[in-house]
């Protein structure tokens, strides 16, 4: 499936930054694609969009196109989102919880996940900055998903047992507030799943600017390492992390991708990065 990404706008304008994750001033250009330029941090490493887009113009993007192409693709992405989440051992965490456990996807689209966790018995809801595709998530598949992003949200203190984060976390302008206020959100011992494609996969170190992820709607490019910094960072305990994808469909003979499928479980090279963290109990 071809990534969803819409060109800048006419009258959009970038805004230079300093380094979201370490907050380092200091960074060098590495690709510029026209639409977009990518600088690496000189202080972390970390590679993101600079200049870039405000989250007014970021948003914007999100509209009746975006609804469309999540409609199309809702079930082999919530099959994806299911390998991932049994990659990360969920139904472990599930079973550890308590009755009454809440379930909050943040970016949850048309909300297929939401939905598919409601009839595990959670108690579980979503937030979506695509005004359509959060009302399609609402009317169609009737479950509870909040329009805005996680922040305008505005939910209570310690409030959800598990926090999923799909392909998001790349899209945010200030991704470490935004680890914050999941914590934030999260019961003591409570749980989050951050999933986001891998900038030190084989295919990144492969394709560089050419690489798939590499997109306008993508601010951050993570690696493993780097989003597990971030999480620690934050609050977080990281407790088990994989990679998935060692080559796209249609890039290598079917026995070749299937090598390199298997391959990026084990040695973590994969094209998508996941960790699961948790929001540690307080001291005794």
């Amino acid at each position: 499936m071809k990534t969803f990404s819409k060109r800048p706008a006419p009258g959009e304008r970038g805004e230079r930054v300093s380094c979201p994750v370490c907050g380092s001033g200091t960074a060098r250009p590495l690709w510029d694609l026209g639409d977009c330029s990518f600088a690496r941090c000189a202080g972390c490493g970390h590679v993101y969009q600079n200049p870039r887009p405000s989250p007014p113009d970021l948003a914007r993007r999100y509209d009746e196109e975006y609804l469309e192409y999540e409609v199309r693709n809702a079930e082999p992405y919530l099959r994806l989102m299911l390998l991932g989440l049994a990659d990360l051992g969920f139904e472990e965490v599930e079973a550890s919880l308590p009755e009454g456990r809440r379930f909050l996807d943040v970016g949850c689209a048309t909300g297929a996940l939401v939905e598919h966790a409601a009839r595990r018995g959670w108690a579980a809801e979503g937030v979506e900055v695509c005004g359509p595709a959060a009302e399609y998530a609402r009317k169609v598949r009737g479950v509870p998903v909040r329009t805005g992003t996680l922040q305008e949200a505005a939910y209570p203190d310690n409030c959800f047992d598990f926090v999923h984060v799909s392909h998001v976390i790349e899209h945010v302008p200030e991704p470490g507030d935004f680890l914050s206020e999941i914590r934030r959100i999260l019961r003591p011992g409570g749980w989050c799943a951050v999933v986001t494609p891998n900038r030190t996969s084989l295919q990144a170190f492969l394709f560089g600017s050419g690489w798939r992820s590499v997109i306008p709607d993508h601010v951050h490019l993570f690696s493993r390492g780097g989003l597990i910094r971030l999480l620690a960072s934050r609050g977080f305990r990281p407790v088990r992390r994989a990679t998935w994808g060692g080559m796209a469909q249609g890039l290598a003979p079917a026995p070749v991708k299937a090598f390199l499928d298997r391959a990026a479980k084990i040695f973590g090279f994969g094209d998508v990065a996941a960790v699961l963290a948790r929001n540690p109990l307080p001291p005794d």
